[in-house]
């Protein structure tokens, strides 16, 4: 199946009869969804129509939408309401006026609110506009999917890489010559005639470093553990879908046990092997905070 990065860009516009209208948004990474919008005052319905949109594609990353509108500098259409103008003049003229008023002027009756009405933009290219800017989202939101499916493509030729990196450091440290019997069997009697050289032959104590040095030279549970984790996110990678945080939580898992085997390694070799597999997890669980 398809893996998704939660990193990608995508645009979308067009033209409205006289306005231009772009659509644009970005998305990171994020623990969970968040979906930040900027869109002109008196649109914020269109605005929630790309909120929800996103919503429905996306499960996790931060996304900023933005919607830009250019309208062009046009002279409002100017009408006079004749049938108003009239109506007002015709009363007035029945009016007898004090001594001293002044009978109303033509300016003063065009003054009053309603008789000049401007017509802006027509209720029919506002629906229009609303129309487009939705298809817009759609195009948005599908172009957003496919540009982080893109990026998941390449993502997951580098996971898989290193997973393939990690299953050969776990059999390299399988197969290390520290871990062998006879190795740990000349390491005990080296310590053993240390401690007999000191002068201070303890029993207890001799007990006591055999049992630890035993122990430390087991890391069998840890590689155990350490293929246990890696055929699982084999597994996840090979299903796809939003798998980035099973694959992070795993992706610590493996740094603990590479940590153990570390600590563990009584043999430079073996503490080698131990390095470079932190340093693969490492690099691993950067890659994969960036899976959706």
């Amino acid at each position: 199946m398809i893996l998704s990065s939660m990193t990608g860009f995508a645009r979308a516009s067009g033209t409205t009869g006289p306005v231009q209208w772009a659509w644009e948004v970005r998305s990171v990474n994020g623990r969970g969804l968040d979906v930040r919008l900027r869109v002109p005052n008196g649109f914020d319905a269109i605005g929630d129509v790309a909120r929800t949109a996103l919503q429905r594609s996306l499960s996790r990353g931060q996304c900023q939408v933005s919607l830009t509108l250019i309208r062009p500098e046009v002279t409002p259409r100017i009408r006079i309401n004749e049938a108003l103008l009239a109506s007002l003049a015709a009363s007035i003229a029945r009016v007898p006026l004090p001594s001293g008023m002044a009978p109303a002027t033509l300016d003063g009756l065009l003054g009053i609110r309603g008789v000049i009405e401007a017509d802006d933009e027509p209720g029919a290219e506002a629906e229009t506009l609303s129309r487009d800017l939705s298809e817009g989202v759609v195009r948005l939101v599908a172009d957003l999917i496919e540009a982080r499916r893109a990026e998941g493509r390449q993502l997951r030729e580098i996971i898989e890489g290193q997973l393939a990196a990690m299953e050969g450091l776990t059999e390299a440290a399988e197969a290390c010559p520290a871990r062998k019997p006879e190795a740990v069997r000349a390491r005990l009697a080296a310590t053993v005639e240390t401690l007999l050289q000191s002068g201070s032959f303890d029993a207890e104590r001799l007990h006591q470093e055999a049992v630890l040095m035993a122990a430390k030279a087991d890391v069998r549970e840890e590689l155990d553990r350490l293929r246990a984790h890696l055929a699982s996110l084999r597994d996840l990678v090979a299903g796809g879908g939003a798998i980035g945080r099973k694959l992070d939580f795993l992706a610590q898992e493996l740094g603990r046990e590479a940590n153990t085997l570390c600590a563990k390694a009584n043999d430079v070799a073996l503490s080698r092997i131990g390095l470079d597999l932190k340093a693969v997890v490492e690099q691993f669980r950067e890659q994969v905070q960036n899976v959706e």
